[in-house]
């Protein structure tokens, strides 16, 4: 579990493909003395494992679904990535509920600014943008974010001077692509009222026989 509050940027000093997996190297400024193997740690938002440390680095096993439904396989030697650490119990909530386990990539559409804040708009996939409310929160690539606006082909954030500095969100251009993962509760929500979609609706009898009264 995360924040989406980025604690560092990374680089990649290695990315080993393995078949459909691969072995990745990240070097960054986070103690390692407090670091185990076997953490979980967000790349670029995506909950890794770490396997390995030595020296200022970390080194993750990266799934074959990993690499394919993540930008994590588009890494190369040289990219920033962002990196946060696992929540620990009793931490400030600062961002939202962020399990690292990414929903959909989407991609960077326009970029404007306002009053020197950075407006962001992406596109994603139809079926993700469901997830989506206004001022409700997203995590792009391990970042906790504030919903601006939504539309059908997406939505938009605004990007204060800190956080765009503070993170590779500077790093992006016009049609790049970025990790995604829509807020957890409203994912829930949906498969709990799934059995109502049929057309049956809802009653009092059957909020009783499922006991919700």
């Amino acid at each position: 579990m995360f924040t989406g509050l980025v604690e560092t940027i990374g680089r990649i000093t290695s990315c080993e493909r393995r078949g459909a997996a691969a072995v990745l190297t990240v070097t960054s400024t986070l103690p390692l003395s407090e670091i185990l193997v076997g953490d979980s740690v967000a790349v670029n938002g995506a909950c890794l494992t770490v396997t390995s440390k030595h020296e200022a680095a970390l080194t993750f096993d990266v799934s074959p679904e990993s690499m394919s439904s993540t930008t994590i396989g588009s890494l190369r030697i040289g990219h920033k990535v962002n990196l946060e650490r696992a929540l620990k119990l009793g931490d400030r909530l600062g961002g939202h509920i962020v399990t690292g386990h990414i929903d959909c990539i989407g991609k960077l559409a326009r970029m404007s600014d306002a009053s020197g804040n950075h407006v962001l708009d992406f596109s994603l996939p139809t079926e993700n943008a469901r997830y989506l409310i206004v001022k409700g929160s997203v995590t792009i690539n391990g970042i906790s974010l504030t919903v601006n606006t939504v539309s059908q082909e997406g939505f938009s954030v605004s990007i204060i001077p800190h956080t765009f500095s503070n993170t590779t969100l500077e790093q992006l251009k016009i049609g790049d692509q970025v990790n995604l993962e829509t807020d957890i509760i409203g994912k829930y929500v949906e498969r709990l009222t799934s059995p109502w979609k049929s057309g049956s609706g809802l009653s009092m009898k059957t909020l009783a026989e499922n006991g919700f009264i």
